[in-house]
């Protein structure tokens, strides 16, 4: 395989373990105005995923390190012409990371009522913002013959952008709902099957328009093979929640997150940011590419430091694998 076409499948890998991982983060950052009664029901959700947070939202850096070292024009067009949008998701990210380390610092419901809700929506602007770069990616921008973008801001909320944004919005929201379910117990777990349950239902209807549209406007093979085995996962989770099997239905989740993701990227390929404007304008894979002594030298960083790095993540999932209670949670506070 031409090693170009192997790492643009590798910045693919790092984006569906961004979006799976940090995906069920910010859905339980989005969830808690629907799931927390009080201060120990948000402390609870929070320390469901206190140990891996910031672990989860390393995928985003090495995405961003590849896509720049193996695609550095892919690299400087999306983010020239993005700026604003990944700046808004970088702001929402320092905002969440910042409230998770400071809200407990001090005891006055005011101090934590302002950090919850730095949570929220730094967790939902993400969410949001996330899909409508991709679905503009995919869709392709205008582009002039140096591979700027030259148009607004207004021209990335198009109706298809919004679309895939609301589609990320509530599969992290309904995956974040699953992951409460499946690491709590008592009342909120409940509540969390209930709200996976509502939430999926409304994701399978949204999911299922955006990748029809994505289908028909530049839909191959491979993309609805890949579009067919994320709705059935979807409907498979969301049943699977029905059934209070918890663990079968975030790893469901976890592949249409996974499915959808790969499917976007079979839909661009062999394209990276193809031009809405004049074909000619274009960004491929050949195009963007650095060189091969370049890429022969991150393929075998890669091979020697990306497996040490999921072995880590997955030794710290199996650590922290236990169910966190609110009797956990009021004994530490005594």
């Amino acid at each position: 395989m031409d090693l170009a076409v192997l790492w643009f499948w590798i910045v693919a890998f790092f984006f569906v373990g961004y979006f799976v991982l940090d995906g069920f983060d910010f859905g339980v950052g989005m969830t808690m105005p629907f799931l927390a009664k009080d201060d120990t029901d948000r402390r609870v959700m929070i320390n469901t995923i206190g140990p891996v947070w910031d672990l989860n939202e390393t995928w985003v850096i090495v995405a961003g390190a590849a896509l720049f070292a193996a695609f550095p024009e892919w690299y400087a067009t999306l983010f020239s012409g993005f700026y604003l949008a990944l700046l808004l998701i970088l702001l929402a990210l320092i905002a969440r990371g910042v409230s998770f380390e400071y809200r407990h610092q001090r005891p006055e419901s005011q101090w934590k009522a302002w950090f919850d809700r730095m949570i929220i929506v730094g967790s939902a602007v993400p969410a949001l913002l996330w899909g409508v770069a991709f679905a503009n990616i995919v869709q392709g921008v205008p582009l002039d013959a140096d591979h700027n973008y030259i148009g607004t801001l207004f021209d990335l909320l198009n109706p298809y952008a919004l679309l895939g944004g609301a589609t990320t919005l509530l599969l992290f929201f309904t995956h974040g709902a699953v992951f409460i379910a499946l690491k709590t117990e008592g009342e909120l777990r409940a509540r969390a099957k209930r709200l996976a349950t509502r939430a999926g239902l409304i994701t399978i209807v949204v999911a299922a328009s955006f990748l029809l549209w994505t289908g028909v406007a530049q839909g191959s093979a491979w993309f609805w093979a890949l579009a067919g085995v994320a709705a059935v996962a979807l409907i498979g989770g969301v049943l699977a929640n029905m059934r209070g099997k918890e663990g079968l239905a975030f790893g469901l989740m976890a592949l249409t997150i996974a499915a959808a993701v790969v499917g976007l990227f079979a839909a661009l390929f062999p394209e990276v940011m193809p031009a809405s404007n004049d074909p000619a304008n274009s960004l491929t894979i050949v195009n963007a590419s650095s060189t091969p002594y370049t890429l022969t030298f991150m393929s075998w960083t890669a091979l020697i430091f990306l497996p040490l790095v999921i072995a880590y993540q997955a030794w710290t999932y199996w650590i922290f694998r236990k169910r966190v209670t609110r009797q956990t949670i009021e004994a530490a506070a005594h």
